[in-house]
């Protein structure tokens, strides 16, 4: 259920940490640096206008989303657009881990001022983990591919990165289904879906990934990721019918 799928993208869930090495500062006491609400409420305005102008997003049930409150979009991830689609169709402002390879020239400033979280893929990012689990405790709304990495974005792998926040935090997962991103090529650039073509952006019912305990343990986080994939995938498979979408086209 929590195997390793390899190479990571924008947005990976990052690794859980292993117990602190002596003298050093653990994400709980570390002093939290939380990412900007007003900046990542310029970026969903800016989604909005992207993804509404460049394509007709089809919104479903964005009242599941708490009106306030912390809550993590756990979002199926097959093509580049797929977070800022959320961006711009989420109806609060979303905090997204992204790569830290993405955080470079005019593109790092840009990205920061709109909110959201570097990320090192290749280490337990302790400094990503703090961020995200600070814009939690703030309240906020943060944004996780818990799959790891862009592919056939069927929840059928995820790493153990989303277990952690969401039973760390109390948080509930809302999961979403952005579907048509890659049912078609675009003529002019073929590496986006075609220009005014629909995606489907589908939120399920918030659901609790822990057991009520507040347990850590590698076993409670395990137990927790494979609860996480099931409510995820009976949610695909419902956005799937809803929207009349076949699974191996999106």
């Amino acid at each position: 259920m929590c195997r390793d799928p390899g190479r990571g993208e924008a947005g990976r869930a990052v690794s859980t940490p292993s117990a602190p090495a002596a003298g050093a500062t653990s994400p709980k006491d570390a002093a939290p640096v939380p990412a900007s609400e007003k900046g990542a409420a310029v970026g969903r305005g800016i989604g909005i206008g992207l993804m509404y102008g460049l394509w007709k997003p089809r919104v479903l049930g964005a009242w599941r989303v708490p009106a306030s409150g912390p809550v993590i979009l756990a979002v199926n991830h097959a093509h580049n657009i797929d977070g800022p689609m959320l961006m711009g169709t989420a109806p609060r402002p979303v905090h997204f881990l992204i790569k830290k390879e993405a955080f470079i020239g005019p593109l790092g400033p840009f990205l920061r001022a709109v909110g959201q979280l570097k990320v090192d893929r290749t280490v337990a990012d302790r400094a990503a983990i703090t961020d995200a689990l600070g814009v939690l405790r703030n309240g906020g709304v943060l944004g996780i591919f818990p799959e790891g990495t862009r592919g056939e974005g069927d929840f059928a792998s995820l790493r153990a990165g989303l277990a952690y926040f969401a039973v760390r935090s109390g948080a509930p997962i809302v999961p979403v289904a952005v579907l048509g991103s890659t049912e078609r090529r675009g003529r002019l650039i073929r590496a986006l879906p075609p220009l005014r073509s629909r995606v489907d952006v589908v939120f399920g019912d918030a659901f609790e990934a822990g057991d009520g305990t507040g347990r850590r343990t590698r076993k409670a986080l395990d137990d927790a990721t494979a609860r996480i994939q099931e409510r995820l995938t009976v949610h695909l498979e419902n956005a799937r019918r809803l929207t009349g979408r076949q699974a191996g086209l999106e």
